[in-house]
């Protein structure tokens, strides 16, 4: 996996230099509401997925005349899920429950993407595009999650996070886009402290909508 994530960072930037001096760059906000899961190596409690947002910067670079370009940014993601510990006879004698844990990541999304301009002037109105890449995330802050007195919290947790993308959506009169995306975190996020290997990988549905200035 890391050599095709290398093989795709390579890919872009072949394709970037060359065509950067014509390239048409861009940037705007952009905001948008997420579904997120947490895949663990084994299935030993219930996890629940939660509702978290995402918000920042996006900037756009497209290349005149073929309809690829590059978007990259620098947004705050919110992670996470509900996990059920209290099911599980190991963690629930330190007093551990159902905690809904949020996990606050700094995003740098940069992905390929394509555009279709070519359609006789419509695509001044509307113009799909797809889009996909690697994530690198950096992790802010996460919640609490508190058991008995004086005991620690159950999990330990990365410093950041490489994931994959992968998306869809319209651009609106050159200026809004509306898309949804789905990213597969590539590295753990979490792991419990009692099961060392017993980690959780981050999963995520977003739509989202940006407005370029």
């Amino acid at each position: 996996m890391k050599k095709i994530i290398a093989a795709a960072l390579v890919a872009i930037i072949c394709l970037a230099v060359p065509a950067a001096a014509n390239a048409q760059f861009r940037y705007g906000a952009v905001a948008g509401v997420t579904i997120n899961d947490l895949k663990f190596k084994q299935p030993l409690v219930p996890v629940g997925k939660t509702v978290g947002g995402q918000a920042g910067l996006q900037c756009e670079m497209m290349f005149p005349g073929i309809g690829f370009g590059i978007d990259f940014g620098l947004l705050y993601n919110q992670a996470g899920a509900k996990v059920d510990l209290g099911s599980r006879q190991i963690w629930a004698v330190d007093g551990f429950k159902n905690p809904t844990m949020y996990l606050h990541m700094l995003e740098i999304p940069l992905h390929l993407r394509f555009k279709w301009t070519r359609m006789n002037g419509l695509e001044d109105y509307i113009a799909p595009f797809v889009y996909g890449g690697p994530d690198f995330s950096f992790m802010l802050a996460h919640s609490d999650v508190k058991g008995n007195k004086d005991v620690p919290n159950p999990f330990k947790y990365a410093g950041g996070d490489l994931s994959l993308t992968a998306g869809g959506g319209v651009e609106l009169w050159k200026r809004w886009q509306v898309s949804v995306q789905y990213t597969w975190g590539m590295t753990y996020l979490l792991k419990t402290r009692k099961l060392e290997n017993y980690s959780a990988q981050n999963r995520q549905w977003a739509v989202r909508v940006a407005y370029f200035f």
